[in-house]
């Protein structure tokens, strides 16, 4: 009888390689962590199968996927599976619910000569672990990292062990300007990430002030709730130090990574159309004269920058802070009436002595 294993998140937690069979569709919705796709169908064979289930039944769309994937077709498949399982032998494959498709992968490997054990329940039932450990981790111990935009919030979080940064598993920095070179990942992606982040953090969590949505992704309402509910500490720095912080994060470091994925003279110019479109969908809440204002500056900034100034963008983004993201912050401080208690406002490293101090004083209690 061919192995199946249980759907524990220790798969997720150790690394274990993952094949996913189901379709490129599928996968692109939302993948397990560290999975690779490998379909035993494509987009259009899975449709037609589909196809057939609904209309003639089980019998008919298996005999029709046996067809689709017959021949050399099928032949190609194996060993895109068997050449991936040579590089990582401990791989486990799975499925949507672990059902047909991962069988029939593995019992087409074991009569290639390949035994591959499956997750049991595939897909759903490991994203199912995953979002409940997220319901799990909403109650535990949380702190807050805030502050003004450009007070490396996300920099204190990852200097933590136990930091949990929201940002990262969204891959976008949360604000208009947050956009990274690689999409955002799915609101699933995003459950997922944050699910395997907190693998292993059974303790206290610290993490920065968010808004629930963060790029293309939703927090978890029962994790969004605890989070606007929990303590906070609150950076205050210098406008100069914070845009050279935010030079660093918006500009050098964008530009760096468009450079590395499209070459220099592509790089440069997709981070000129990103900042210039960044600063576009402020438009109604910056108004049609502070938004023109602010494009003029914009444009002098790639113009130097171009010529080698990078400090020429201090520009515009300081009237983008003092102007727009500070009053915007205030003001939502302000309108809460049941606001957190803060613990602590000082600079970054008193904060992040704060924070430390905090996460070591609730695993004491928690002990």
């Amino acid at each position: 009888m061919l192995a199946d294993v249980p759907a524990s998140l220790e798969l997720i937690r150790r690394g274990t390689p993952l094949i996913d069979v189901r379709a490129p569709v599928e996968f692109d919705q939302g993948s397990l962590p560290g999975a690779v796709n490998l379909p035993l169908m494509i987009d259009e064979e899975r449709h037609q199968v589909g196809i057939a289930y609904k209309e003639q039944g089980q019998a008919a769309a298996i005999a029709l996927g046996e067809h689709l994937v017959s021949g050399t077709v099928k032949q190609a498949r194996i060993e895109a599976w068997r050449g991936y399982l040579e590089r990582y032998p401990n791989a486990v494959i799975y499925c949507f619910r672990g059902g047909l498709r991962s069988q029939i992968t593995q019992r087409w490997l074991a009569q290639a000569g390949v035994e591959v054990p499956r997750i049991e329940g595939g897909w759903k039932a490991m994203r199912r672990a995953l979002c409940t450990r997220i319901e799990q981790a909403a109650a535990q111990p949380m702190l807050v990292v805030a502050g003004l935009t450009g007070t490396a919030k996300t920099v204190l979080i990852n200097r933590l062990d136990n930091g949990i940064d929201l940002e990262a598993c969204a891959n976008h920095k949360g604000s208009a300007f947050g956009r990274q070179v690689e999409a955002p990942t799915s609101q699933i992606d995003f459950e997922h990430a944050l699910g395997k982040r907190l693998l292993g953090q059974n303790g206290a969590l610290v993490m920065e002030d968010e808004s629930r949505q963060i790029g293309n992704a939703n927090i978890p309402l029962t994790f969004w709730h605890a989070l606007s509910e929990a303590p906070r500490i609150r950076v205050e720095m210098p406008l100069d130090w914070r845009l050279e912080q935010l030079r660093f994060d918006y500009i050098e470091a964008l530009l760096a990574a468009f450079v590395a994925r499209f070459g220099a003279e592509e790089g440069f110019r997709r981070m000129q159309d990103q900042l210039s479109n960044s600063l576009k969908r402020l438009a109604k809440r910056l108004g049609n004269a502070r938004l023109q204002r602010l494009q003029r500056m914009q444009a002098l900034a790639f113009a130097a920058h171009a010529q080698g100034d990078v400090q020429a963008h201090e520009a515009w983004l300081a009237p983008l802070l003092t102007e727009y993201y500070d009053p915007l912050y205030r003001y939502h401080l302000e309108w809460r009436d049941d606001a957190p208690k803060e613990l602590h406002v000082g600079d970054w490293e008193s904060c992040l002595e704060a924070a430390q101090a905090w996460s070591a004083a609730a695993r004491a209690e928690l002990a």
